[in-house]
């Protein structure tokens, strides 16, 4: 869901160089050395974007609020999960088919739609969940709920076969269910929001910003301490707990008392320890800011023994994070972009693709963009 009121420390390397107007099929956008490792470099070239309207029906039930999305190489296709709360529609996630190649993105369509199911085997009662991000694992398709901090609803992530049936639920570490004093767990609308598989099988949870034992949300001035869970994805046991510092609201509301929040909406990973994040922020009478970074675990402190990163005197390494993409500054107008995969267009081309959760509001749309990736980071 989109966050409309919305890590401290956070400073960022920008080391990207722009060759041309993103607007035009075919500009490049180069981060030769972020962090200063030219190993880690990563360079994309813009192949278009592709939109649904709000409104768009498929099988009797609206499409939209599109928050995590995952390619599957066994179809060519990709997985898209919604994040409506079994309120339009029963939770479900959907199949799609990207028309892609090194020409363009020339669209987008629904080829299946595919109900998630309770531990009960029924579809999931309405505000019960939170579909926020899912990812094709090794034996099954992962994917988590946000959870509801002000109904108590505690965030998870599971597995679920093809047909959506429940198979398993990863261990929720300590501190992060919701308390109704607000103590500590995380914060309505701020928690479960990311994932990412490791080519090690791995999975990556992130939250979107602090939870309250953990310091403040992000401001104009500061930023918030975002945890990310490192799990094993065999076990669904946790491993480790790192801070990924979300940066400072990078734009002011321009209307009188408007809002304006920032927050980590996905996370992606090249590797066992580099992953891409999405910070993206909203600004009351301005619109979203998207900002592709990329994060390294190496040398991050394991935080899962310190109970409040705002109460430590343990010194704490977070993730190292530069940026790689800022879509306006690139010349794009970006929607709430929550869904973030790397895959493959129809002719082979390896291709880096973003989506929006519309929110299912008529004042916003199903955005896609899509970039062929050009470099990417070497072990």
């Amino acid at each position: 869901m989109t966050k409309r009121f919305l890590a401290a420390a956070a400073f960022v390397l920008l080391s990207s160089t722009v060759s041309a107007s993103a607007t035009d099929i075919g500009a490049t956008f180069e981060t030769t050395c972020p962090f200063g490792d030219c190993a880690a470099g990563i360079s994309l070239s813009y192949l278009g974007e592709f939109v649904i309207p709000t409104g768009h029906m498929e099988n009797g039930v609206e499409f939209g609020g599109i928050s995590g999305l995952d390619f599957d190489a066994a179809t060519g296709h990709y997985l898209a999960i919604s994040d409506d709360r079994s309120e339009r529609g029963p939770a479900r996630f959907y199949e799609l088919n990207v028309d892609l190649d090194a020409s363009g993105l020339k669209s987008v369509s629904v080829v299946k739609q595919v109900t998630l199911k309770d531990k009960n085997g029924e579809p999931f009662a309405a505000r019960t969940v939170d579909p926020e991000s899912i990812r094709l694992g090794k034996d099954g398709i992962y994917w988590g709920s946000e959870g509801d901090g002000k109904a108590l609803l505690v965030p998870f992530v599971r597995v679920a076969a093809p047909d959506g049936s429940f198979v398993r639920e990863f261990k929720l570490p300590e501190g992060f269910a919701p308390t109704a004093d607000k103590s500590t767990g995380i914060r309505d609308n701020l928690a479960f929001e990311d994932l990412a598989v490791a080519p090690s099988g791995d999975v990556f949870v992130g939250v979107e910003a602090a939870l309250y034992q953990d310091g403040p949300n992000p401001s104009l001035t500061s930023g918030s301490l975002s945890r990310i869970v490192r799990y094993d994805g065999a076990t669904g046991e946790p491993k480790a707990e790192y801070v990924y510092p979300v940066s400072p609201i990078p734009q002011a509301a321009t209307k009188a008392d408007g809002g304006n929040d920032n927050g980590m909406s996905e996370m992606l990973a090249l590797d066992d320890h580099r992953l891409l994040a999405v910070e993206r922020s909203y600004a009351q009478g301005f619109g979203n800011n998207i900002k592709i970074m990329m994060m390294d675990l190496t040398d991050a402190t394991d935080v899962s023994a310190i109970a409040s990163l705002a109460k430590n005197d343990q010194r704490v390494v977070p993730a190292r994070k530069s940026q790689v993409l800022d879509l306006r500054a690139i010349g794009l107008v970006p929607d709430n972009i929550e869904a973030m995969s790397l895959g493959k267009a129809k002719d082979g081309t390896d291709v880096l693709i973003l989506g929006s959760d519309n929110n299912f509001s008529t004042s916003q749309k199903t955005q896609f963009y899509a970039f062929k990736v050009l470099n990417r980071p070497q072990q």
